[in-house]
């Protein structure tokens, strides 16, 4: 009974270290100033649930729903601490959560199935939809980085490999 208590921490620990690993990469300036992410709230927030879906994608390759589910659960534990931060009051918080986990879900299965079928032209249309939401006019080539930003971090492994560095220079540089 002891190691089932154990268990569920050190897996509960593990994720939310995961999730640290994937904010502190979604926050890299690269993104802001280079691939024209805009640097807003949502901004940040499409970043935050992209890197988090690179890494639940990775976790269910491997078959660790576990861990995924787990992932999933310290994202939004850590988006509700921000609610509240912001001034979010207890009443609005719910409304809020339901949103942001249905607008996450319709992302990660819509990314999920332009990986799948490796339909970058539907993975590109959902993150300008996404991402870039609040952007008058997305430029090719800051769309086009991150696309190959996405597909060189989907590609990898597991999730102990990180990131790839997000200026590409290099593809096996690894960040986070």
């Amino acid at each position: 009974m002891i190691n089932f208590f154990k268990n569920r921490r050190i897996l509960k620990d593990r994720a939310r270290n995961l999730y640290d690993r994937a904010e502190a990469q979604a926050r890299l300036p690269i993104f802001y100033e280079d691939m024209g992410v805009p640097d807003t709230v949502d901004g940040r927030f499409e970043m935050i649930c992209l890197h988090a879906y690179i890494l639940m994608h990775r976790l269910m390759k491997v078959g660790d729903k576990k861990l995924a589910q787990k992932l999933f659960d310290a994202l939004f534990v850590q988006m509700e601490l921000s609610l509240r931060e912001m001034g979010i009051g207890d009443l609005g918080v719910p409304k809020h959560m339901k949103r942001m986990m249905q607008g996450f879900n319709g992302r990660a299965n819509h990314y999920e199935a332009a990986i799948l079928t490796n339909d970058r032209e539907e993975l590109k249309q959902a993150l300008i939809q996404n991402v870039y939401g609040t952007v008058n006019r997305v430029e090719n080539k800051n769309i086009e980085s991150l696309l190959d930003y996405i597909f060189a971090n989907i590609a990898l492994e597991t999730v102990e490999e990180g990131f790839i560095s997000p200026d590409m220079k290099g593809a096996g540089k690894k960040h986070a």
